[in-house]
């Protein structure tokens, strides 16, 4: 969903979204490179499978679909970015992925694909861009092109635990909870946790979720300052605008002096929810109930 407050979070594509730009987004997945990387290997996709990536940016996950589902699988891939679609397209032949792989523009709101397509779908800090209208459309889709026993794998941030330090330990969460109070990104960023129960709702079933906490200790990686200080730029712009701590300023600069992350206890955080879940064969559930009950993933 498009709303007025994403020109303030930046990073925007053609769509508007703000943080969709390939240059952040490329720039987030190499920060999280291995805790994504471990929540794509519990997602349930499997040799042979046939996957959609359903809103794949630049592609930074296609080699290593490709590499799960193997020489007998097949990779489908979808943005919403025509300029994301043709970049993930562009690197295919660097990639050499091991199994066919396809890229298009399409939305998830309506895909562009018959009934039953699809072994697996795989859907990657995506969801955070839907209001619950739309998030609810988007999984009756998902579930429609996936065959019935199929997975539907839905992984994204979650705001909840994001923080840094030396700071406020509150600084985080006082902004997103000021921003969360009207509908737009920010409340979207917060609904993570819930996805257990939006599979459900979609009458998908044997619903199961893990959250986990990603951290970065000082001396901050490269890959994972060079997302975090633009990001906490960002923040602190709109942060400084709704009147909140003066202690913002100190993230302000990306490349300041003094900036809390580059200090000798330099800490950054964020969780992450991947939510798993089957299509039900319509035959044993023609209305699409949601029986199961949300559950870890081992």
């Amino acid at each position: 969903m498009l709303t007025d407050d994403h020109r303030a979070w930046g990073f925007t594509t053609s769509t508007g979204l703000g943080f969709t730009h390939h240059t952040i987004v490329d720039a987030h997945f190499d920060a999280c490179r291995d805790a994504y990387l471990e929540l794509l290997g519990q997602a349930g996709i499997g040799p042979g499978a046939h996957v959609l990536d359903a809103g794949c940016g630049g592609g930074d996950f296609l080699p290593w679909l490709a590499e799960l589902v193997g020489p007998g699988g097949r990779v489908t891939a979808v943005d919403l970015a025509e300029e994301n679609a043709a970049l993930a397209t562009g690197r295919l032949a660097r990639w050499a992925p091991g199994c066919p792989v396809e890229v298009r523009r399409a939305d998830l709101l309506e895909l562009p694909y018959p009934d039953d397509t699809f072994d697996a779908v795989w859907c990657a800090n995506t969801v955070q861009y839907l209001d619950d209208d739309e998030l609810a459309r988007a999984l009756r889709e998902l579930r429609r092109v996936v065959r019935p026993g199929g997975t539907v794998a839905v992984k994204d941030l979650d705001a909840h635990l994001i923080t840094a330090r030396p700071t406020d330990p509150y600084l985080f969460a006082d902004f997103f909870r000021a921003a969360g109070r009207t509908p737009g990104y920010a409340a979207q960023l917060l609904r993570t946790r819930d996805l257990y129960r939006h599979l459900k709702a979609a009458g998908l079933t044997e619903v199961r979720q893990r959250t986990v906490l990603i951290e970065h200790f000082a001396p901050l990686s490269e890959r994972a300052r060079s997302f975090y200080a633009p990001t906490c730029a960002q923040l602190a712009a709109q942060a400084l605008e709704l009147g909140l701590s003066q202690e913002w300023r100190r993230y302000a600069d990306p490349d300041g002096p003094d900036h809390p992350l580059d200090g000798p206890d330099g800490y950054i955080s964020e969780g992450n929810v991947l939510a798993v879940a089957t299509v039900p064969d319509e035959r044993e559930f023609p209305q699409g109930p949601a029986r199961s009950q949300g559950k870890e993933i081992d």
